[in-house]
């Protein structure tokens, strides 16, 4: 347990090296913070919260800098009103720019994690709905080149999909609207799960085998309902090389690993929609489960549809993060699409 000193120059120790990524000295705390402490006792309490696994020493003779567990204790302290400047400024850009983008939740939430990255200068990633218990309202199959076809699936909530599904067989329009006649007349109000189940079910019987147009016509809403999560989106790659925290190759190659892997990135916000919580949730460093995960740190929340939590927005950055600024404007994005979604 950490008295309210401890707490203080903990908490004072993690802001400062968050403003400027130099291992944080005893002297540099006491001219800073009016705690009434000489350096000595400054440097004592240090070493004490450097044994209970709170701060580190990169080398002898140097400051320290927080751990994992350091961030922890800093992220649980933290205030929900800090930095109503910076709230403000964001909330304005995305209100202004993307309020009029209701109709297409892809493009919504692309446009989101871009102004989320211009702003935090780190990695904005969100999962776009997971419509599994949505009930199916309609598709419509567009041809695109000879083996490409475009879905658009919409849902009873008004949720629209698109997906490019490759296709081993070509097809003019008129056959495309056939089969989408088919499947609006034959999974209408089924929710997109159990279309999933009686699309295996269907595809083991002889009888589709029989019928091209109707074999054609699974295989195809097979393909747009394939994923079990929703689609990632990705922005700001650019953004964190700018950060101090990645001069170092190595870093640089973790997260583009980490990119590249896009099921890590799925995994974890999945989760996070999975969850029974609404605020602000933080992942930091070696919390994570997952190993391509664990140099960065995830601030992320869930949005919904109505009232069910349906996909997830947030930044991947260094651990090195300013949580306060970050958190905020994740709770401002995941409001701000719930928002908009409910006024379709």
């Amino acid at each position: 347990m950490l008295d309210e000193r401890d707490r203080e120059v903990l908490c004072a120790i993690v802001q400062s090296y968050i403003n400027n990524p130099d291992p944080v000295g005893s002297r540099f705390i006491t001219k800073k913070y009016a705690f009434c402490l000489s350096p000595a006792t400054i440097r004592n309490i240090m070493s004490d919260l450097e044994d209970m696994g709170f701060l580190r020493q990169p080398h002898t003779s140097a400051g320290r800098v927080p751990t994992d567990k350091g961030y922890r204790f800093y992220v649980d302290c933290l205030s929900s009103h800090a930095h109503q400047y910076e709230n403000k400024v964001f909330l304005n850009e995305i209100t202004r720019e993307l309020k009029s983008i209701k109709n297409d939740v892809d493009i919504l939430l692309s446009e989101t994690i871009k102004r989320l990255s211009n702003f935090s200068h780190y990695l904005g990633v969100a999962l776009s709905p997971m419509a599994g218990s949505a009930a199916f309202n309609r598709i419509e199959l567009l041809k695109h080149g000879s083996s490409h076809v475009v879905t658009v699936l919409f849902t009873d909530e008004g949720l629209v999909k698109n997906k490019v599904v490759d296709v081993d067989f070509d097809l003019p329009q008129r056959d495309l609207n056939r089969i989408a006649s088919y499947l609006n007349s034959e999974f209408y109000g089924c929710t997109l799960n159990e279309i999933r189940s009686r699309i295996v079910e269907e595809m083991s019987e002889e009888k589709i085998l029989c019928d091209t147009l109707i074999s054609r016509s699974i295989k195809i809403c097979r393909e747009a309902l394939s994923s079990p999560y929703g689609d990632i989106f990705i922005s700001g790659f650019s953004e964190v090389l700018g950060l101090p925290d990645f001069s170092d190759v190595e870093k640089i190659k973790e997260i583009s690993k980490a990119i590249e892997d896009k099921h890590l990135i799925i995994k974890l916000l999945d989760k996070l929609s999975e969850s029974n919580k609404d605020e602000v949730q933080v992942i930091i460093g070696s919390e994570n489960s997952l190993a391509g995960m664990k140099g960065f740190s995830l601030v992320a929340a869930t949005y919904k549809e109505g009232s069910r939590r349906v996909g997830s927005v947030g930044v991947i950055g260094p651990t090195r993060m300013d949580y306060s600024k970050t958190m905020a404007m994740i709770d401002i994005a995941a409001r701000f699409i719930t928002k908009t979604l409910e006024e379709r």
